[in-house]
Order: C-alpha cells, then sequence, then structure tokens
C-alpha cells in the first residue's frame, strides 16, 4: 500500500481544449498520465489528485474526464483546482454520492489512509500583478488585488481548518496536507496555509499549479519547518506519481 500524488490532469476529452501550446512536455500529455499511473500506482494504492482535473464548464462536460480518472488504478482522491467549474464547494456531497465507490472529492471532510488523515482545500495564493524595476526587482504590486487574495485566503483556510477539525475529532494526530494553489507565493516566507500546517503538525504538504521552469520554484520544496513540501503539477512531474508515504 502506497500513497501517490499528481496534479494538473487538465483533461479535455469533451471541452476539446488541447494544452500542447504550453511546451512539448503537455504533447500527448494525456498517454503519459494513463502509462505512468497504470505502471507506478497498485490498485490497493490511493492516488490524490491536487485539482484542475477537466477543462469542463460543468458536470455534463467532464463526465468522460472523472470517467477517465475512474478507470485509472487505486482509490482516487480528488482536490478542488481554480480550473474545476463542474465543482461548486456546496456541491461536495452530492459528488461523493454520485461518484461512491470510484472517486473521492476530498472538500471540508477527510480522508483516511491508515492512521494518516488526508486533509485539504484548493488554497488560494497572491500572483500579483507585481510591478518590477529594470533589473526585474518587484518594487510593487496591485493593492486591490491583494486584498481580494487575502478574503480568498481566509476562506479557504476557514476551509482547510474544518478539514483539520473533523480528522482530529475522528481521533487522527497524523496528517498529511494537500492544496491545489502553492502555500506561499513568491513574496512570502510563510502564510496563513504554512501556519496551519505547523500547528498542526503535518507531515508533509502537497502542492500543484506552478507551471514551467520559470514557476516550478515559486514556493516551498523539500524540508521547511519540519514539513516536507512536495510539489506534483503534472508538467513537473512529467506526468509520473509522486510518492508520498510508502
Amino acid at each position: 500500500m502506497a500513497l501517490y500524488a499528481l496534479g494538473d490532469l487538465h483533461l479535455s476529452f469533451q471541452a476539446d481544449k488541447s494544452m500542447d501550446r504550453f511546451g512539448s512536455v503537455w504533447k500527448h500529455h494525456v498517454r503519459k498520465i494513463e502509462k505512468y499511473v497504470n505502471k507506478i500506482v497498485q490498485p490497493e494504492d490511493t492516488l490524490v489528485l491536487t485539482g484542475d482535473h477537466s477543462w469542463g464548464r460543468d458536470l455534463a462536460e467532464c463526465e468522460e474526464d472523472l470517467a477517465f480518472i475512474a478507470r485509472l488504478p487505486g482509490r482516487k482522491i480528488l482536490l478542488r483546482g481554480n480550473h474545476d467549474m463542474f465543482w461548486a464547494v456546496s456541491k461536495t456531497a452530492r459528488l461523493n454520492a454520485r461518484y461512491e465507490g470510484q472517486l473521492f472529492f476530498l472538500q471540508n471532510n477527510f480522508a483516511a489512509y491508515g492512521d494518516v488523515a488526508l486533509v485539504g482545500t484548493k488554497g488560494y495564493t497572491f500572483e500579483g500583478p507585481f510591478y518590477l524595476d529594470v533589473w526585474g526587482n518587484i518594487i510593487g504590486w496591485d493593492q486591490d488585488a491583494q486584498a481580494q487574495a487575502e478574503k480568498l485566503v481566509a476562506r479557504e483556510c476557514a476551509r482547510l481548518e474544518e478539514s483539520f477539525r473533523q480528522a482530529a475529532a475522528a481521533g487522527y494526530q497524523r496528517f498529511v496536507m494537500f492544496l491545489h494553489y502553492p502555500p506561499t507565493n513568491i513574496l512570502e516566507e510563510t502564510s496563513p496555509f504554512t501556519e496551519i500546517a505547523e500547528r498542526y503538525g503535518a507531515e508533509k504538504v502537497v502542492y500543484s499549479h506552478c507551471h514551467g521552469l520559470k514557476r516550478f520554484g515559486d514556493s516551498i520544496r523539500g524540508p521547511f519547518h519540519g514539513i516536507d513540501y512536495l510539489l506534483v503539477s503534472g508538467d513537473y512531474l512529467n506526468f509520473k506519481p509522486a510518492l508520498v508515504l510508502p
């Protein structure tokens, strides 16, 4: 039994949106997903998919994408991404009922992996716009955009706290935390998300959303304040699921 994670599948069986223009790593990326997940993940394993599953605009336009995910080996746990328009937070219970036994949607709840609770939410980070000087140094940013980002961060932190609260109330003392957005932006060393992870003693924080060589280093990777941070964006991993826990 093992726990794996992979983010940003960006499937579009019905939406017909190609990812090829984002670089060679995205060419035939669906074939890569199928190849590597089937090679790495065993039926007894758990695979957490950290958001941006589908380009579909609603559930009807995502059915083939979700069916593709359901056919992959192992137990599949899905996190919301910023492009997952089919998934409103208020409809999470409905999605879990519809896909019971095939997919589990992680939002305002938790999942168990042995004695470890898998908790998470979409998250949010302020991504600009930033204002640069002639040398490329950040000298300012859009204050209105930052204020809106702070509201979204507060909302996502409340959802993350609820996930931890439910897991702790059920008696779990070990946690792995999942986000779609990175836990910090490029200006931050810590954030409300890293503070929550530290307060609950999360062993690992797993996230995605960062794409391209210029963005893979936007947030924390590796050990930080006793927690291991893992980036699992599909293009970062060449669509090979990352081992989170054995």
